[in-house]
């Protein structure tokens, strides 16, 4: 019978394991002593062999022989094979236990919904149970040894009354060559479904659950017949064996203490009895028997499973819940607590103290917050302090913003660039921009916002670029009379000058159609090639037009606040605002670089410079 030893590691005590050394059934001593025996006396018999037989000359070659073993015995991964080996038989042996077919959810099922109480009902539901115990028996029997040895034949089946004779005729009578645990379970549904026709079994679904719970039952017959058909497989076990055997076999000539007298390195006491050496045999050969113990737990071990025990109780119970239960029930009456909305169950002196302990509310219950963290913020207050966050840090804020709303790489030259521009509208207008809107303006320390000039790359789409001037200001020199190529503005083709003043007339006609359409931005071209940084006169800056549209500007206003090298969508739509710069003329210009200073012209996100003087 399985030794149980639960009560009494109930309460975790000082040295409490410790009362369970000294039980002897199903201890580790009863199974190892043997081996253990036959190891020491194997090790004394070498000992006495080396220190009073052997002549000199064989002392010396023995001494050689045992360092050399007892080096390279370390070899040998004991813990690590021996160590994966018994987790796999572990966990077999509880998945066998959980596979042990069990009747208590079959009979609730089938006392539940096969209804009758005459003799009839009573003869299907006894029956019907009888067959699920006969699967459960016939099940056991091919595969526990004790189980065997009380029903060695079919006759023995017979003569206990899980068969009947003419049950038996018939059995025999199927001829399989395997194994015929099933055919109790065939005869269940049959009865299952004659039981549908006669009207005791009242719809399909109680039918289809009390079907669903035997093919449950059956279920774990099959799993325990493959348990006994599939082991764990014979190298794995035959390596673990030869391991644990093959070291200590090196052991006992390896671990034999040598004479101190010839200075060997180790050996310098004398015991005559290995102690740790006997513990490293006990531990890794014990746990070798544990393996052996657990590999198949339907034997007849001590802590085999008490297969003939789970028939018994199976049998009686489910015999009882379907019989002398069926429709046994007590006179119903009101309870104690029938009128209190707060029952508690008495305790004894013993569990008095439970009373005193507090219930448990949760985790974060006794948490402390400080009052002032404890008053709800109106949600107006929450936006004017992130409007003021926004305004005191306006580059961070649009950084923010742009890396939530990162473009795809599809979508780089559309979206993300509109979005840019939109962001960088709202940044002209916080007062962190008008601050550079000063007579001063031409200095170096005039920047974007009031952390400094916006660094290049940060948070910005590819070809967006952030212009904010007033032409009032200083006296520059209008970008149109910057030479492109070594070429003067007006050596430009008459042929694009043509199709540029039909762009404009066009656009003009469509204007008078649409006045209500705002002006767009301006936009700037490609930018130019790499250029030379030498110093040269601002009107002799070479430049390479690409095409032959060029710098626009907006004659409505006295300065133009933002530009973008975003591409035209609408070149109809575009154009209504936008006249025709005087190629010879600088009354309005749309970009003017100083004529006393370098200027840079800086590209914010991709951070190219156009540097001239």
């Amino acid at each position: 019978m399985t030794v149980t030893y639960t009560a009494r590691v109930a309460n975790a005590r000082f040295c409490g394991f410790s009362k369970l050394l000294l039980v002897w059934k199903g201890s580790i001593y009863k199974v190892l002593y043997k081996e253990f025996l036959a190891f020491f006396a194997m090790y004394t018999a070498i000992s006495i062999t080396y220190r009073f037989l052997l002549p000199d000359d064989q002392k010396r070659y023995f001494e050689k022989l045992a360092i050399y073993c007892n080096h390279y015995a370390s070899l040998i991964p004991m813990s690590f094979v021996l160590g994966f080996y018994v987790t796999l038989v572990v966990n077999r042996w509880w998945n066998q236990y959980t596979s042990i077919p069990l009747p208590d959810q079959l009979m609730c099922v089938l006392s539940g919904g096969l209804q009758g109480s005459d003799e009839r009902g009573r003869l299907l539901r006894r029956t019907m149970m009888r067959y699920a115990s006969l699967s459960a028996l016939l099940i056991l029997r091919s595969v526990s040894t004790a189980v065997f040895k009380r029903f060695p034949t079919v006759d023995h089946v017979v003569e206990a009354g899980f068969m009947t004779r003419e049950e038996r005729k018939k059995f025999e009578g199927l001829h399989s060559p395997y194994n015929k645990y099933w055919i109790p379970c065939v005869w269940f549904t049959n009865l299952a479904a004659v039981a549908r026709c006669e009207g005791r079994i009242k719809d399909d679904h109680t039918l289809k659950l009390l079907l669903e719970e035997l093919n449950v039952f059956r279920g774990k017959c099959s799993m325990l017949f493959h348990y006994d058909m599939i082991s764990v497989p014979l190298v794995y076990t035959q390596v673990v064996t030869l391991a644990v055997y093959s070291f200590f076999l090196v052991c006992l000539i390896g671990r034999q203490f040598l004479d101190p007298d010839q200075g060997y390195s180790g050996h310098d006491l004398d015991l005559y009895v290995p102690i740790f050496t006997l513990l490293q045999f006990f531990f890794y050969a014990g746990w070798l028997k544990v393996a052996e113990q657990l590999i198949n737990p339907f034997g007849e071990d001590d802590d085999d499973f008490e297969t003939n025990w789970l028939i018994d109780r199976n049998f009686q119970v489910s015999m009882m819940a379907v019989d002398e239960m069926y429709g046994d029930l007590p006179m119903m009456e009101r309870d104690r607590y029938w009128n209190d909305s707060n029952p508690r169950p008495p305790y004894t002196a013993a569990t008095l103290f439970v009373l005193r302990k507090p219930s448990f509310q949760g985790s974060t219950f006794d948490m402390a917050i400080p009052k002032e963290e404890m008053h709800f913020q109106p949600l107006e207050e929450i936006a004017e302090n992130i409007e003021e966050s926004v305004s005191r840090h306006p580059n961070m804020a649009l950084f923010n913003r742009l890396l939530n709303a990162a473009p795809s790489p599809g979508g780089l030259m559309s979206g993300a660039l509109r979005r840019t521009s939109a962001q960088l509208q709202q940044l002209h207008h916080s007062p962190s921009i008008d601050q550079c809107i000063s007579d001063d303006d031409d200095s170096e320390s005039c920047k974007i916002g009031k952390g400094g000039s916006l660094p290049s790359g940060l948070g910005q789409d590819t070809q967006s670029t952030i212009c904010s001037f007033r032409e009032e200001k200083i006296a520059r020199v209008p970008l149109l009379d910057i030479q492109f190529d070594g070429q003067d503005a007006d050596t430009i083709s008459q042929r694009d000058h043509r199709k540029y003043g039909q762009r404009v007339e066009d656009a003009r006609e469509e204007e008078e159609e649409m006045p209500d359409i705002q002006p767009p931005v301006s936009l700037l071209p490609p930018p130019p090639p790499p250029i030379s940084t030498e110093t040269r006169p601002a009107s002799t800056i070479p430049i390479t037009p690409q095409h032959p549209s060029f710098f626009l500007f907006n004659p409505s206003s006295s300065h133009l606040e933002h530009c973008s090298s975003q591409p035209i969508i609408n070149h109809h739509r575009a154009a209504p605002a936008i006249a025709k710069p005087s190629l010879c003329q600088h009354n309005i210009s749309f970009l003017t670089v100083p004529s006393f200073e370098p200027q840079r012209f800086r590209s914010v996100s991709m951070g190219s410079e156009l540097t001239g003087t």
